[in-house]
């Protein structure tokens, strides 16, 4: 039955406003607090909010843990993916907890707590000079090594996806762009990618995640399973003549971060994309495999597929689909 008044009516929209308003303030005090804490309380803070995420956390759980059995097979014991997934939210924690803490970097200042390892020291300063596309998977502290790059005179346009709360979007986007970034929406990024490219900029993109299959996508194999990735950061290297440079941003125990800059790529017109795309993701394989903790594994990674039969090689949240076997005949895979 409708209400007599009509207030249910506007009830909800009440509700939405005071939660997003809730919520702001909890991040925007998490945002004061964090800079202000002793790095060994931050540290601590993570591994126990990690650790309280992975237990709390159930679906997204049960996923990390069956991710770990396909892509180690029997490497791990049943208590070593329980540990790896822990660590995975674990160091989920401390890369936004550290996003909120990198307040306090400056130009002058980052070298205290990252160091930089670079196989590309002649295409790093070729990008200086015609700029570039940079690619890092979501591992160690993906947020963190993008902001380092802009300290050092890089500075990005970084595609972000907005949150349902507008004022966190911009908060987030605040800190993304303490050291002179500029981060966009996903709505038309292509087109502001293309110009700040043009413009001898440089774009910035995590390229790990699963997409559905299209013409922006293409199969690649991760950890011995097919799974569809984004062609966007190739795509833009080749187009434009850029180098594409891939790296990561690696926690260690004391507590800094070591950058590790891979060897570059200069895509050519000819080039195979998906050859291209699977080279990237090689680069991010093995150092996964060498700390697969560091890596976001609750995600569902391989949610297709390559057959209309179950594999029990793939996660049990994987399901058949036929725009995903089509793309893998089209590669002649």
């Amino acid at each position: 039955m409708p209400p007599l008044n009509g207030s249910t009516n506007n009830h909800s929209p009440c509700v939405k406003k005071l939660r997003f308003a809730l919520e702001l303030s909890l991040v925007r005090a998490a945002a004061w607090l964090l800079p202000r804490l002793p790095r060994r309380l931050r540290l601590f803070l993570a591994r126990l909010i990690g650790s309280m995420a992975y237990l709390l956390d159930g679906l997204g759980r049960r996923t990390a843990l069956e991710n770990l059995r396909v892509a180690f097979r029997d490497r791990y014991t049943e208590t070593d993916r329980r540990r790896i997934a822990r660590g995975s939210y674990q160091n989920f924690a401390r890369t936004f907890l550290d996003l909120f803490w990198a307040r306090r970097l400056t130009p002058t200042n980052w070298q205290q707590f990252v160091t930089i390892r670079s196989d590309a020291e002649d295409a790093e300063q070729q990008a200086r000079e015609t700029g570039a596309v940079w690619a890092t998977p979501h591992f160690g502290n993906f947020e963190l090594v993008s902001l380092i790059w802009g300290f050092r005179g890089f500075q990005f346009t970084v595609v972000a996806q907005d949150f349902k709360n507008p004022g966190l979007t911009q908060l987030f986007r605040d800190l993304r762009q303490h050291s002179g970034h500029v981060v966009i929406s996903q709505d038309g990024a292509m087109l502001r990618l293309v110009k700040s490219l043009k413009r001898q900029g440089h774009a910035a993109l995590l390229t790990d995640l699963n997409i559905k299959p299209g013409r922006a996508a293409t199969v690649i194999d991760c950890f011995g399973l097919k799974t569809c990735v984004t062609t966007l950061h190739v795509t833009l290297a080749q187009r434009l003549g850029l180098s594409l440079l891939t790296g990561l941003c690696r926690p260690t125990p004391e507590g800094r971060y070591e950058v590790r800059i891979f060897s570059a790529i200069r895509p050519q017109p000819e080039d195979n994309p998906t050859a291209l795309a699977q080279q990237v993701w090689n680069h991010f394989e093995q150092a996964i495999r060498e700390q697969p903790e560091c890596w976001m594994w609750m995600y569902k990674h391989w949610r297709y597929l390559p057959t209309e039969e179950r594999d029990p090689a793939y996660p049990d949240y994987a399901n058949p689909s036929g725009a995903f076997r089509k793309l893998l005949r089209e590669q002649g895979q």
